[in-house]
């Protein structure tokens, strides 16, 4: 399995524009074979930054759902939400696998 970590850099203006964005991306990775563990918005700490979780089986299955993800159209006007909303001013992805269970 490989989890993929989004960091945002969010416009705390925006934060309800960016929480919409989120959303819409949550039942769109997991329909394409995706696991969302959700987004994490500020809460205590700097205002401006928020966390995306979401993991796939491999990263040739991560890498599938990016090909069909740009054709589809919801994930389309999910992208024109931010478009229009700018509701994030960057982020950063990084792929990690997990640690699920201790040595014996």
């Amino acid at each position: 399995m490989v989890t993929c970590y989004l960091r945002y850099v969010i416009d705390p203006l925006k934060l309800d524009d960016f929480e919409h964005y989120a959303r819409l991306w949550i039942p769109l990775v997991e329909r394409f074979g995706g696991t969302h563990h959700g987004y994490f918005l500020p809460h205590e700490g700097p205002n401006n930054i928020a966390v995306a979780l979401f993991s796939f089986p491999t990263l040739a299955a991560y890498e599938a759902y990016r090909e069909k993800a740009a054709d589809d159209p919801d994930c389309q006007e999910a992208m024109r939400h931010y478009e229009k909303t700018q509701c994030y001013l960057s982020y950063e992805r990084s792929f990690m696998r997990p640690v699920l269970q201790a040595y014996e």
